[in-house]
């Protein structure tokens, strides 16, 4: 008869031992199980931020264009760019759907704030079917009867850049938006394409926080640059929403250089390095890496759920 060779691993192992194995094996199955659940819950929510429809917005978009031909030299559409061909570099606003390029006839030296109102109250007359145009700062929002909400914003041309509204005085800023727009494409591609939904995730639960709390659109992008360089984790947006968090919590401390030429510092808003409101922002965001640890550790996906504000019932 055969000895007791090593097939069964069960063979000689104490009741302990035994109930170990079993422990061990239920831990993984529901380590997987959990993984399994939040990756679900992540997909939704960036099948949700992504769900617009693009149809609709570019009908929409070619009528406000028809509105101000006369105005217009030509429009950049980022949207239709690419998933990273963002136009973050305007102060945040990430969801801006195109850049209004005027002709310069039609600028006659006029202040941002002017020229937001004439085109605000152009696109009103125009539409006349009762969507409400909200003139901004920087952009004129149009909030439509089903809900849709696109963002325009004016600009003009000097030499090879684009001129738009500032977000620190009433007048023009110079941006150079390939620049950023390229260092967002290459770290996205260098984080197997995972970069982008992670900072969509991001956002999403910045927007959650109360307004005094949250950082920028453009912010946040920023910081994912350089959060994520030279980064060797596991690509997925679970893996990387933690480390977004607890890198941007340092990061956030010092002020980050403007690369697309708009201002000096993409966080100009947060005051001198090492100050009281970079201070508060870290805290912030030591918080949120914190309850993210904690709610995996406890395999909670009522837990994460709640990071970006929903009912977990």
């Amino acid at each position: 008869m055969a000895g007791g060779g090593g097939g069964d691993p069960f063979v000689r192992r104490s009741p302990e031992e035994l109930a170990r194995l079993v422990r061990n094996s239920e831990d993984e199955t529901n380590i997987r199980s959990f993984e399994t659940e939040l990756s679900g819950l992540l997909n939704d929510l960036l099948s949700a931020a992504n769900s617009r429809d693009t149809d609709l917005i570019r009908e929409r978009l070619d009528k406000l264009k028809g509105i101000l031909s006369d105005d217009l030299e030509t429009t950049i559409d980022p949207l239709f760019g690419g998933s990273v061909a963002k136009h973050t570099y305007v102060d945040g606003m990430s969801d801006i759907d195109s850049l209004f390029v005027l002709n310069s006839r039609t600028l006659h030296g006029s202040r941002p704030s002017e020229l937001l109102e004439a085109i605000g109250a152009s696109l009103a007359r125009g539409l006349g079917d009762g969507t409400e145009v909200s003139i901004g700062k920087l952009a004129i929002t149009l909030q439509y009867r089903d809900g849709m909400t696109i963002q325009v914003l004016p600009a003009f041309k000097e030499g090879d850049r684009l001129k738009v509204p500032s977000f620190r005085h009433d007048g023009w800023a110079g941006i150079a938006p390939d620049t950023f727009q390229k260092a967002l494409t290459e770290r996205n591609a260098e984080c197997g394409g995972k970069l982008v939904p992670t900072v969509k995730l991001a956002k999403a639960i910045m927007g959650v926080l109360p307004e005094s709390q949250r950082l920028t659109g453009y912010h946040v992008e920023s910081l994912a640059i350089s959060a994520f360089r030279d980064y060797k984790g596991p690509y997925t947006t679970a893996a990387m929403l933690p480390v977004f968090f607890e890198k941007a919590r340092e990061l956030v401390m010092s002020p980050i250089r403007d690369s697309s030429g708009q201002s000096i510092h993409v966080d100009g808003y947060l005051g001198a390095e090492n100050g009281s409101s970079r201070a508060q922002a870290g805290h912030v965001l030591s918080r949120i890496a914190k309850r993210m640890r904690n709610a995996s550790a406890h395999m909670s996906k009522d837990q994460w759920s709640a990071l970006f504000g929903l009912n977990n019932g």
